[in-house]
């Protein structure tokens, strides 16, 4: 009886696989027609469309309403920031781009939004397993929204970068395309695959670089090669040797005003013993939110000092820290940073995010677009020394990090990084949202590309616009900046 019932089973096996191939099918066939539909409700070449009225909001203002939840003492720095190019404002003006894409064709195909995916926040990093992997690296405006929103956004990115650097409106033009390009045909094959193939799809550094190597001339690849293996010795080790030194025993961290202010210095007396103390708070809820084994890691650890660390462009004037722990001795420092999570500049056009701790929503985006995260991202909340409650997340401050700078890239290097921007927020973008209806809404030919490069073209102008009203407010004295730092 027993081998009867094996055999049985043998026999029904073939024909449950049959049905579930169908089953599966027919699910296929209905996303592809999901994404087909959207086609004919938003048309590709709609995405070509911005057409800022006079009901546009004031770029500068908009910039200054985000200004009283953060650190008003650093508000300069951050516009002299952004006014030093019209990429770097590009860079800090997530909020102005959020507001203007809100007014654009909508797809209706949502998926987890990076929220500010410009060039310059995809890069190395290492994985758990240490790999150097390519990837986005920045999630402060992380929120689920229309996948086109990211594609524009990078897409800009591209335009403005490339004009930075004075290329033809070919070259600049090519660029573009290659990026978009890119992305959609990087969907379709992303649509075909197995889930967990998608999950597992990373980019490596050796296959970055090898893909470099076949499009510019031998020494500007010796210079990225040089970039990646820099990157390998960016640790918290490194960090130790350049951010602190040992006074009477006990690691510190070195002062360097106004960009890195131990707490110490910030809060002398009692408001900075109950910053400490907060902090330390912190560390304990945090260590719930990491997986036990890295909790098991963490434990390991003891904090040892504190300073206000200024960070980015766009997120000057949000409170960061850098926290100085010592493990076994002081050869085994660990640096983790500590980055308010403010809500994102998405939330007023693409829906409130389930999240009401918004260092979770960062951390729970991150974890999703990424290939592989830091072992200790994490996030709490806490109460500052003012009593206002303020989330934050957590994560290593240098792990193999580094970023290819787009001042003195050539036409081609920018092309190859263009192209593993696209083909890299594909992937993120593919993990979240329904990539069998993106890919059909996408299609073969090259209209979606096209429509995001004019899309670009005419939003660079609006830069440039915005930008100039930035610098004519400084210089009229509406704004304060402190420049060059």
């Amino acid at each position: 009886m027993a081998k009867e019932r094996m055999t049985a089973v043998k026999v029904r096996e073939p024909a449950r696989r049959r049905q579930e191939a169908v089953e599966q099918s027919a699910e296929y066939n209905i996303r592809e027609a999901r994404g087909k539909e959207a086609r004919s409700v938003t048309p590709l070449a709609d995405h070509a469309v911005f057409a800022p009225t006079s009901l546009r909001a004031e770029p500068v203002e908009l910039l200054q309403r985000q200004g009283p939840s953060r650190v008003a003492d650093l508000l300069p720095i951050r516009y002299g920031r952004m006014v030093s190019s019209p990429f770097a404002f590009y860079r800090g003006a997530a909020l102005v781009m959020a507001a203007d894409l809100a007014t654009t064709p909508n797809s209706g195909l949502r998926v987890q939004l990076c929220g500010d995916a410009h060039l310059s926040n995809f890069g190395f990093y290492a994985s758990p397993e240490r790999n150097l992997v390519f990837d986005l690296n920045d999630f402060d405006e992380t929120l689920p929204g229309p996948f086109e929103w990211d594609v524009k956004r990078l897409a800009a990115s591209v335009e403005i970068a490339a004009r930075s650097q004075s290329f033809k409106g070919k070259e600049t033009r090519a660029m573009v395309l290659q990026a978009v390009r890119s992305y959609r045909e990087s969907m379709r094959e992303f649509a075909e695959m197995p889930n967990q193939a998608v999950w597992y799809a990373r980019l490596d550094a050796d296959r970055f670089l090898a893909r470099l190597r076949e499009v510019v001339p031998a020494d500007r690849a010796r210079k990225a090669e040089a970039l990646v293996a820099t990157a390998r010795t960016k640790d918290s080790m490194q960090a130790f040797k350049k951010l602190a030194r040992t006074i009477d025993g006990q690691p510190r961290i070195i002062s360097d005003p106004p960009l890195i202010v131990p707490v110490e210095e910030l809060f002398p007396g009692q408001a900075g013993d109950f910053l400490q103390n907060q902090m330390a708070g912190l560390l304990a809820a945090y260590r719930e939110s990491l997986v036990s084994d890295r909790r098991h890691l963490f434990d390991q650890y003891r904090f040892v000092d504190m300073a206000r660390k200024v960070v980015g462009v766009g997120s000057v004037g949000t409170r960061a820290w850098i926290l100085l722990f010592e493990g076994v001795n002081s050869g085994d420092p660990l640096f983790l940073q500590a980055k308010e999570a403010q809500s994102s500049v998405l939330e007023q056009y693409a829906g409130v995010s389930e999240y009401t701790n918004h260092g979770e929503r960062v951390v729970a985006g991150q974890r999703l677009m990424q290939a592989a995260s830091d072992i200790f991202l994490g996030w709490q909340r806490t109460n500052g020394i003012d009593g206002i409650e303020r989330d934050y997340y957590l994560r290593q401050l240098r792990d193999w990090k580094a970023s290819v700078e787009v001042q003195g890239a050539l036409p081609q290097g920018m092309a190859v990084y263009a192209q593993a921007c696209g083909w890299t927020l594909a992937r993120a973008h593919a993990r979240s949202g329904d990539r069998v209806a993106i890919a059909a809404y996408l299609g073969k030919s090259d209209t979606f590309d096209e429509a995001v490069a004019d899309f670009a073209y005419t939003y660079a102008h609006q830069n440039d616009t915005d930008y100039s009203a930035l610098r004519a407010a400084i210089d009229a004295g509406r704004v304060e900046a402190v420049e060059g730092v």
